[in-house]
């Protein structure tokens, strides 16, 4: 198993992105437009990071940076949003996967 270590500037900018998209879902009509641009910035940052071509891109690395942006004192989870068949309803933050 691979083991992953980011760098604070990496976890940093998934979390800014992650509080972003949860700004967005809970005020969609405030400055909607300039949060969707400043989440367009930030995953190019993320995609851009010198951390990716040392080490390789992955879909285990995007899962794991996630995590990692989710752990400690400063981590931060996503928002769940579900479609009620004429809305989309916040329901709050994902729950933890649990592991086998």
């Amino acid at each position: 198993m691979t083991s992953f270590r980011f760098p604070d500037d990496l976890i940093a900018l998934r979390r800014r992105q992650i509080r972003i998209y949860n700004e967005l879902a809970l005020r969609p009509a405030v400055g909607a437009a300039e949060l969707r641009r400043e989440l367009i910035r930030l995953s190019c940052l993320i995609s851009a990071h010198p951390y990716w071509a040392e080490h390789g891109w992955s879909m285990a690395g995007r899962v794991e940076l996630v995590r990692a942006a989710r752990s400690g004192p400063d981590g931060v989870r996503e928002l769940v949003m579900h479609w009620n068949g004429e809305e989309f309803v916040v329901l709050g933050p994902k729950a933890p996967a649990e592991g086998p």
